[in-house]
């Protein structure tokens, strides 16, 4: 994986450069430089409102008990959105866009959760995890326990009998 990470490193700039040359070539310089300030611009006010949004849903999710499992995905959404669309260039703003777009942030976020599950789910042997991550699957019921069931009774002993002096 840090392989992949150190080749877009070096390959996304590369085909930046070449999309904004062959977009300047067909609409000229500086009608291309004025589109990328306007998506930059654009993005920034986007990425205002849906952070915003995002913030206020895990905050009422955090407030009413619930697990922010879907507010979490959307916040992390809006953060890899928003650094792509403030990066210059028209691929980035491509996938920026994607990922803060209300209505195309849940295709982003299936994604990321089949993702992200196959990814656990190999770095922890194939196990089971529906219940910690959204989208890995049916959640499985605990296992029963095989063995005798002795009933009892714990007794903490600093409570039920103060330390003598």
């Amino acid at each position: 994986m840090p392989w992949l990470v150190a080749l877009a490193l070096l390959v996304v700039p590369i085909v930046e450069i070449f999309v904004i040359i062959q977009i300047g070539q067909v609409i000229g310089g500086w009608p291309t430089v004025g589109l990328l300030f306007v998506e930059s611009a654009l993005g920034a006010w986007i990425i205002k409102r849906e952070g915003r949004r995002a913030w206020n849903a895990l905050q009422s999710a955090l407030q009413t008990g619930k697990m922010p499992g879907r507010e979490l995905s959307d916040a992390a959404l809006v953060l890899v959105g928003g650094t792509l669309l403030l990066t210059p260039g028209f691929v980035t703003d491509i996938f920026g866009f994607f990922f803060v777009l209300p209505f195309t942030r849940p295709l982003a976020r299936r994604g990321m959760h089949a993702f992200l599950g196959r990814r656990v789910a190999t770095q922890f042997g194939g196990a089971n995890l529906g219940g910690f991550i959204p989208g890995a699957g049916p959640a499985q019921p605990p296992r029963q326990s095989q063995g005798d069931v002795i009933q009892g009774e714990v007794i903490d002993p600093d409570k039920h009998h103060p330390p003598t002096q």
